[in-house]
């Protein structure tokens, strides 16, 4: 069997989950304000229906927006050298503080490590890790720019 024949049942099984508490929260309803017997059972099927999943899709949504946030840090520069796979907590802070700007290739290389950059580069980047959320693949990378010897420019990006 296929691993997509395991996802597909687990949707099923995912929105018989989802379906059993609605149908009882929608029967309870039904019951409490519609009087006809018939039109309780009729009304509680097609709102169970049509509900579950509408609350299989929110549950998703929330769960992709949740994913993608992850938490930021001010920058820790033991945290930097002993977490290389969570810099990416961290890198938030060093590019909107823009603390790395007019710094000296040196003065970086102090703060953050070499990681095989070269003095002849104006151009280094720095390993970040792979930042949680929805279908990221690769790691995130900290790039920074230098001019004249001097940082002008740092950003972030997927590799």
């Amino acid at each position: 069997m296929t691993p997509h024949f395991w996802a597909r049942l687990a949707v099923y099984f995912i929105l018989i989950v989802i379906a059993v508490p609605t149908f009882f929260i929608w029967r309870w309803l039904f019951k409490k304000f519609v009087r006809a017997d018939n039109t309780n059972k009729i009304a509680t099927w097609v709102a169970t229906i049509v509900t579950t999943p509408l609350i299989y899709v929110g549950i998703l949504l929330i769960l992709l927006v949740n994913v993608g946030n992850h938490p930021s840090y001010k920058f820790d520069k033991e945290k930097w050298v002993s977490d290389r796979e969570n810099r990416y907590k961290l890198s938030k802070d060093i590019i909107g503080s823009k603390m790395l700007i007019g710094k000296t290739k040196s003065e970086v290389r102090q703060l953050l490590g070499n990681e095989d950059n070269t003095d002849e580069s104006d151009y280094w980047t720095y390993y970040l890790g792979l930042r949680p959320g929805f279908a990221i693949i690769d790691p995130d990378v900290l790039d920074i720019q230098f001019e004249d010897g001097k940082v002008t420019k740092v950003g972030q990006h997927e590799t």
